[in-house]
């Protein structure tokens, strides 16, 4: 092991979806080891399983602490919590396998918190079965937020050729109109902001999203959300010296920003910025938290339980997660 190689930590996500495939197909690329160290905290059994149904050659190495780790191409090191019964129905809900799900991410948070581990990249878990297996979130996010006692979080989707980050997300549409508040909007452009300049983009241009139609038109459309809202916390910014401009027309600004007018859009709520990054492709998307102590990307699609069992699920997308994890750890890396 090379102490300069960042250690990403995969969560393997709900054992009854694609996880655990994904996980083995995307280990068995030697490019994610020439960069990094990758460690699974899972089941070390069901990695076993899930490698047999992609037809594939890699071992499972079960340990009990990163201290264990080999490290070596070829050999998945899995913290092994040894959660899922030998029964589990793949593609089924279960909350055996929700339970396990957040015990894997709970895992990767301590060991983060305590510095063994550089940036967690998360398989897909499935919210059904984490509420059945007694954990009441909305998702993965929310779940970090609340262990790492994070307030002020954003979710930021990627995909080729476009950024998006979001002022709400996993509430109904009129709970989110209710909760976007200026000072909610500023805190999401500034989190934009050095979220990008981190990643090397000096002066971030950032456009945010209106709510409305045709960002309200003057008024014509809706009940003054725009100027009540929005706009306020563009101006503040402004004043800030962040390059920020808006609110736009959301039918409109994802066209501008996929060619290049903009680095970043603020999208108010779920579907109005989930919709434009999944047009450009689910194997491709990543999301990531930003705000967090802890560097954390995910796949952007769910458990697909009606792929689950069959080897066929595309691991792209979880690469392109694992990949992004490396350029945001804290540690040097080997070029």
């Amino acid at each position: 092991m090379s102490d300069n190689k960042p250690i990403i930590c995969i969560t393997m996500g709900d054992a009854a979806g694609v996880g655990p495939e994904i996980i083995v197909k995307a280990l068995a690329d030697s490019e994610l080891y020439q960069n990094s160290n990758p460690l699974v905290i899972g089941d070390a059994k069901v990695l076993e399983r899930a490698n047999k149904i992609v037809k594939g050659e890699l071992k499972v190495n079960a340990i009990s602490s990163v201290e264990e780790a080999g490290f070596s191409y070829g050999t998945i090191d899995c913290i092994d919590l040894d959660l899922i019964p030998e029964s589990l129905e793949i593609g089924k809900v279960s909350p055996e396998a929700g339970h396990a799900a957040f015990k894997y991410l709970e895992k990767a948070i301590d060991l983060a918190n305590n510095k063994k581990i550089d940036a967690i990249c998360t398989a897909p878990l499935n919210k059904e079965a984490l509420h059945k297996g007694g954990h009441i979130y909305p998702g993965h996010t929310e779940i970090l937020a609340d262990l790492t006692g994070t307030e002020d979080f954003a979710m930021m989707l990627t995909a080729p050729n476009l950024r998006v980050i979001h002022v709400t997300t996993h509430m109904g549409l009129i709970d989110a109109i209710n909760k976007i508040e200026p000072e909610r909007v500023h805190k999401v452009i500034h989190l934009a902001d050095e979220t990008l300049k981190r990643a090397g983009i000096e002066n971030p241009r950032i456009a945010v999203c209106g709510i409305n139609p045709h960002a309200g038109e003057n008024g014509l459309f809706g009940y003054g959300e725009e100027e009540e809202k929005i706009i306020p916390a563009i101006e503040k910014a402004e004043k800030e010296g962040i390059n920020v401009t808006g609110p736009y027309p959301a039918d409109t600004l994802f066209f501008r920003a996929g060619r290049g007018d903009f680095d970043i859009v603020v999208a108010m709520y779920h579907d109005q910025g989930h919709g434009p990054i999944k047009v450009l492709g689910l194997e491709s998307g990543v999301n990531i938290t930003v705000g967090l102590p802890i560097i954390r990307t995910s796949v952007d699609h769910g458990t697909a339980f009606d792929i689950a069992g069959t080897g066929i699920a595309d691991e792209a997308s979880l690469k392109e997660a694992y990949r992004q994890a490396v350029e945001l750890s804290p540690r040097k890396r080997i070029n």
